[in-house]
């Protein structure tokens, strides 16, 4: 048996904002020279990012007026991981929901055979698969697997899990990836922090996998991951007092840039394919910078690439979620019997690769 995405669902918190009106709060409160303001506002305008969404609505407030940071100079104190974690599971859930209701779209639930949850911005036990399986009444004898801490590249590993599960049995899965990225701003004006709050954003999807093809799908084919090793302290995740603590240095894309060759090789010669057999493109945008690297590195265009522009544009990097985002976006055009090469990144620094071959009218 194969696997198949048959259906892909995403969704957004209410507060939508401008890059520039993000950029505008942090120069006000965390800024303190106008040579700082100038900086992160060239930070800002150079992301490739015109907005984004967060499930906090402060960054439309002015100082006195906050409801999650603190009405205070600078911010301070900043809030503590257990505040942020409460918010977490407050706003998790429901905005896993509206992803998996736009993804079945009226479908019953009831056929769903596993779950599998991504996370890396919020844990707690029992957890949100728990929380998804009492609130839509799923089957309490579901089969459920929990993704966490893994970055960015999580939904990858569940999409491979998922191929496992439907290749062995006849199986429907559903994969929920939830991040509220933006409940982890940080304090600390380091480099690191700077550039991952000019990037990172909240948003959730759910996808269906199953064993059976629809009449527009995703077949996951292969798959593919390689470790650069000597990235293990540019893209790192760890949880401290004060929210989790980001680090995404400026070395990231040259890192990426020399392991993507030998990534992609490595899943191609699986099918006795090269890059001249591929149609499209799904690409994880981590940002502006790591896009045109493999886009040098590989041979691509903008054009190959521009559906990762598109959701980069208007969503930023919700983590797990934004490759789901980039391949609603394939799943709504393709053709049939197309190649589709997929990648996404995170901590370690891990790289991974799928392979996808469309299917329309089966």
């Amino acid at each position: 048996m194969s696997a198949y995405i048959t259906s892909i669902g995403t969704a957004n918190p209410d507060n939508r904002y401008k890059q520039e009106d993000i950029a505008n709060f942090m120069c006000d409160n965390l800024a303190q020279s106008d040579e700082e303001k100038r900086k992160l506002r060239i930070l800002y305008r150079a992301t490739g990012i015109e907005e984004r969404y967060s499930i906090l609505d402060d960054y439309k407030r002015k100082n006195g007026d906050f409801k999650f940071f603190k009405n205070s100079p600078d911010l301070q104190p900043f809030p503590s991981t257990s505040v942020r974690m409460k918010l977490y599971r407050e706003q998790a859930v429901p905005l896993a929901i509206s992803a998996i209701t736009n993804c079945i779209n009226g479908s019953s639930l009831a056929s769903f055979t596993h779950l599998i949850t991504v996370s890396c911005t919020g844990m707690y036990a029992p957890g949100l698969d728990v929380d998804l399986i009492k609130t839509l009444n799923l089957s309490p004898s579901i089969n459920r697997t929990s993704i966490n801490f893994m970055g960015c590249y999580a939904a990858m590993n569940a999409l491979g899990l998922a191929k496992q599960i439907c290749q062995n049995q006849d199986a429907k899965v559903l994969i929920v990836s939830v991040e509220l990225c933006t409940l982890h701003l940080q304090s600390t004006k380091n480099e690191d922090n700077l550039l991952a709050h000019s990037l990172f954003a909240d948003g959730a999807a759910a996808v269906v996998v199953s064993s059976q093809p629809s009449d527009n799908c995703l077949e996951i084919k292969s798959s593919s991951s390689y470790l650069a090793i000597s990235g293990k302290n540019d893209m790192a995740w760890q949880i401290g007092d004060f929210g989790f603590e980001m680090a995404l240095t400026s070395y990231v894309p040259d890192i990426i840039k020399s392991g993507i060759h030998d990534l992609t090789r490595q899943l191609l010669e699986q099918t006795d394919m090269d890059l001249t057999d591929i149609d499209g493109y799904a690409i994880h945008p981590g940002g502006k910078r790591i896009l045109e690297s493999i886009e040098a590195e590989l041979g691509l265009t903008k054009a190959d690439n521009r559906h990762a522009y598109e959701v980069l544009k208007h969503y930023g990097n919700m983590s797990s979620p934004t490759i789901l985002f980039v391949l609603k976006r394939v799943l709504a055009e393709q053709r049939d019997d197309q190649n589709i090469l997929s990648f996404a990144f995170g901590p370690g620094l891990t790289m991974e690769s799928i392979l996808f071959k469309s299917h329309t009218n089966v």
